[in-house]
């Protein structure tokens, strides 16, 4: 006996997708984008970047592991939605405590399976990255319409996942204080630093400076997270406030961020990058690393000229720029994820140069 489709999936050219749904069963609007990765999606689901957007995966089969307690890369998921071909709710783990489709559900996301996420991918790919709706099957086109052109999709997204309050996270045998600036960080960006002997105390995006320095960090780490880094003004004004006084590294939405600071300019992708396979030339070294990214945002090579800061890391498929760094005032970043898990692990590098450039601090002060 056939199942018949309970959701579907519509986009803003009108174009409809019927399938199955599990996880939340509510309506949403959120920005459709594609994810090439083919393992990590309880990372992937489980990562602030993607709040207020729907996340088709490449990958054809989703859920077969479950989902582990010690893989979140947050407590509470934000992702806006999954659109998967295959869903599997029967795990084969020693290691899962539940199924992905709970997670989803405990955390208010909804989701589909059963879509040709391939046609899906194609289109992002040719149109770009645009509003879905995800509702059920039987809710009519008009009204399906309607709702997408009345929804805009907000641009509070830092401020929402962003910690209230800061937190610690320590290690023994700690060497360096490090203040983590709290955009939508991933919890293994955290776990690099202990495992580096670094003391963590993770603050809010608009922790003012002089609180920040007050604490006398050895090195400030400014995060990944979500939406437009143009609409980040509390942390580009902290750059601009903490350059050449303390080391700063940053990733994703923290190296726009750095590039804004200094006078650069982002732009948005037409699709993005997303995925644990892009490759990237590092120009100091020209050797090609593996990386694993996620981000809508790139920063204008042209408008580096006469900032302070120069180009060290380029995306070979589009020549993009990947990372950044004004060794005057030891400040670097990357536009991918070093921290990847899973994933590649070429740019693990970054944070013992980060390590590198607090020690050398140290010594100098």
């Amino acid at each position: 006996m056939v199942r018949e489709f309970d959701r579907k999936i519509v986009l803003e050219d009108g174009s409809t997708y019927y399938g199955y749904g599990f996880g939340a069963h509510c309506d949403r609007v959120c920005e459709i984008v594609f994810n090439t990765s083919m393992v990590g999606y309880q990372e992937i689901v489980s990562d602030p970047s993607y709040t207020y957007q729907m996340v088709v995966m490449t990958y054809p089969l989703i859920g077969n592991y479950g989902t582990a307690d010690d893989d979140f890369e947050t407590k509470t998921p934000t992702i806006g939605g999954l659109i998967v071909r295959e869903y599997n709710d029967s795990p084969s783990n020693f290691r899962y405590t539940k199924t992905l489709s709970e997670i989803l559900e405990e955390n208010h996301i909804p989701a589909i399976s059963g879509v040709d996420t391939r046609k899906i991918t194609r289109s992002i790919r040719d149109l770009g990255s645009r509003k879905v709706l995800i509702t059920d099957a039987d809710t009519p086109d008009e009204e399906a319409a309607s709702i997408l052109r009345a929804t805009e999709i907000p641009h509070d997204a830092v401020s929402r996942v962003s910690c209230k309050k800061r937190w610690y996270s320590r290690t023994s045998n700690h060497k360096y204080n490090v203040v983590a600036v709290d955009c939508g960080i991933k919890l293994n960006i955290v776990r690099s630093l202990n495992a580096r002997h670094c003391n963590v105390t993770v603050v809010p995006f608009d922790t003012p400076a002089e609180t920040i320095m007050g604490m006398e960090p050895d090195g400030v780490f400014l995060s990944n997270g979500p939406g437009d880094p143009e609409d980040v003004t509390p942390v580009i004004r902290l750059v601009r406030e903490i350059r050449g006084k303390v080391p700063v590294f940053g990733i994703c939405l923290g190296h726009q961020m750095i590039s804004l600071a200094y006078g650069a300019k982002t732009y948005k992708l037409k699709f993005g990058h997303r995925g644990g396979n892009h490759p990237v030339r590092n120009l100091k070294t020209g050797k090609i690393e593996i990386t694993s990214q996620n981000h809508s945002y790139a920063v204008d090579l042209q408008s580096l000229e006469g900032t302070g800061l120069t180009a060290t890391h380029i995306n070979i498929l589009d020549n993009t720029v990947e990372g950044i760094e004004c060794l005057q005032d030891r400040i670097f970043s990357v536009q991918y994820h070093p921290e990847s898990a899973p994933g590649p692990q070429d740019s693990s590098y970054l944070f013992d140069q980060f390590i590198r450039m607090m020690e050398e601090a140290k010594e100098n002060a």
